[in-house]
């Protein structure tokens, strides 16, 4: 069961149309499913004086991370369109918005940016938020398992937050057959608490 108090922040990763409507560009299986979850865990949180964060993946029309430029995705989560939306069942109560993959960067991570090309990596605000928060405990839920919330919580653990991930809360895409059980693993051996 998670807990909240004011030092724990809630990271909502990507419940966007692309992501969680069944007509989505990107659409993960199930994806609509998380959505009351969240709720449930986006009020215990508020209740609690938590700190909400929500992730967007934030695209532009042109990006490397496409298959259109030579990337491995269909077009998804551009910016200002309905795709990158939050679907309009989850329930954003104020808290901070973090986007991602602005800048032609993958944005899988909540924490940092890769540039597909270069590979060269920069930090999001998000920890900056954290620290100007004073927070020391993060809980997930969100999509997709095996690539944003498997990265967000691997980069949580190597700047060395205790991190919960709510189980009922995520969902897998899929890419690789297995790849949601393989996401569960490394997020364990990471350190986090799956629950």
């Amino acid at each position: 069961m998670t807990t909240y108090d004011e030092r724990t922040a809630l990271l909502v990763v990507d419940v966007q149309n692309d992501f969680a409507d069944p007509s989505g560009s990107l659409y993960v299986n199930e994806g609509e499913q998380v959505v009351p979850v969240v709720n449930a865990e986006i009020a215990q949180a508020v209740g609690a004086g938590a700190l909400v964060v929500y992730t967007q993946d934030w695209h532009p029309p042109d990006t490397p991370h496409f298959q259109k430029d030579g990337g491995i995705w269909p077009v998804h989560c551009v910016e200002n369109t309905w795709g990158a939306e939050f679907h309009p069942d989850l329930v954003v109560a104020g808290g901070e918005v973090v986007r991602k993959g602005h800048e032609r960067g993958d944005g899988y991570s909540a924490f940092s940016v890769r540039d597909p090309t270069s590979g060269h990596t920069w930090s999001t605000a998000l920890e900056r938020i954290l620290k100007d928060r004073e927070i020391t405990r993060i809980v997930v839920v969100g999509l997709a398992t095996d690539f944003c919330v498997a990265e967000t919580v691997c980069d949580a653990r190597v700047l060395r937050f205790p991190v919960q991930v709510v189980s009922a809360g995520i969902r897998a895409v899929e890419l690789v057959e297995g790849g949601g059980a393989h996401a569960i693993s490394r997020m364990r051996d990471a350190g986090a608490e799956i629950i």
